[in-house]
């Protein structure tokens, strides 16, 4: 058993599943893997299916009938994981973008500084991101600058997605009510711990753009972050949590 749980959702990504899947499990550290994945045409699942019998019981498959977003595959994943004894639950990309030796500090930071949210975080010393183009990190940046200034929470990367949530804050935040489901989803998930009053800390990671396969960024996934934010803040004003 593991008291740890990586939940990595996908959609097309055969070029880097079993990689990722294999190095996680090559850590120090023990991990288990929950991959989300919705319909990927291109055989993801079976890819894993096939892994199962080789990990057994440490790695785990949802299958999902769509693709429905992001946000909506890692609630399904919270969700499945909180029926299990896990205390610490990650968010990761499939490909690569995190370094999967990073769960380990990661992880460390969550179990024995006793914090509730551990981000990995692009931006707390610097600019860490290698291959993006120039406007895809300013785009970020700024972005993440927009945030703060809105929502007045102090993460300096409220759009990243390599996190580590205490069991308890997920239990403590109503999942049913998150309704963001592109990038919009991880700033709304920061937001919650942070108006929950949950000790949120970063730290520093390089992000690599993936080399294999295709992005899923779109101009509707930036357009739900942008207006998000403000809508966010805004009920935020009329209701307590």
């Amino acid at each position: 058993m593991s008291d740890a749980i990586v939940i990595i959702p996908t959609y097309n990504e055969k070029e880097n599943i079993q990689a990722i899947i294999e190095s996680v499990f090559a850590l120090p550290k023990s991990f288990h893997v929950l991959v989300v994945d919705d319909n990927s045409p291109d055989g993801t699942a079976s890819i894993v299916s096939k892994l199962q019998s080789v990990f057994n019981d440490k790695l785990h498959l949802l299958s999902r009938a769509n693709k429905d977003g992001l946000g909506t595959a890692y609630i399904d994943g919270f969700k499945w994981c909180l029926k299990r004894d896990y205390n610490y639950v990650f968010e990761m990309d499939a490909d690569f973008s995190h370094n999967p030796k990073d769960l380990v500090r990661l992880y460390q930071a969550a179990k024995q500084k006793g914090t509730d949210v551990v981000v990995g975080s692009r931006y707390i010393k610097g600019v860490n991101v290698v291959n993006w183009p120039l406007a895809r990190i300013l785009l970020s940046y700024g972005a993440s600058f927009y945030v703060k200034i809105i929502t007045g929470m102090r993460v300096q990367d409220p759009t990243a997605g390599f996190v580590c949530y205490k069991r308890e804050v997920l239990e403590a935040i109503n999942l049913d009510e998150i309704k963001f489901i592109g990038y919009a989803f991880q700033i709304e998930m920061k937001f919650k711990a942070y108006k929950k009053g949950c000790k949120i800390v970063e730290i520093p990671i390089i992000f690599t753009d993936r080399i294999k396969g295709k992005s899923k960024m779109s101009g509707g996934i930036i357009s739900e972050a942008i207006f998000g934010v403000i809508s966010l803040k805004w009920k935020s004003l009329f209701k307590k949590d």
